[in-house]
């Protein structure tokens, strides 16, 4: 847990790098204008919701049911490739 709990705290960037050097991109869907993409980190999930002018990245807790955050990406996602990973 200590690993996630830094990547909240790290600065945009950094989470950024993170991701491209540790992250797993899972899969990417539409949301209200945004681009949601998400991706597997540390055995966590973290998703980067991307508009025309800003990026955010929005974390789970660790006690976040993982076929929660899965299901809106049921259509483009293969669950099971997903639990594979870990």
């Amino acid at each position: 847990m200590q690993e996630y709990s830094m990547f909240e705290r790290l600065p945009f960037r950094s989470q950024e790098e993170a991701l491209a050097k540790g992250g797993t991109m899972l899969a990417q869907r539409k949301h209200n204008g945004w681009t949601v993409t998400l991706y597997a980190l540390n055995n966590s999930f973290v998703e980067l919701w991307s508009g025309e002018m800003v990026q955010v990245y929005s974390t789970f807790k660790k006690s976040a049911n993982a076929v929660a955050i899965l299901e809106p990406y049921a259509d483009v996602i293969d669950v099971k490739d997903v639990f594979d990973l870990w």
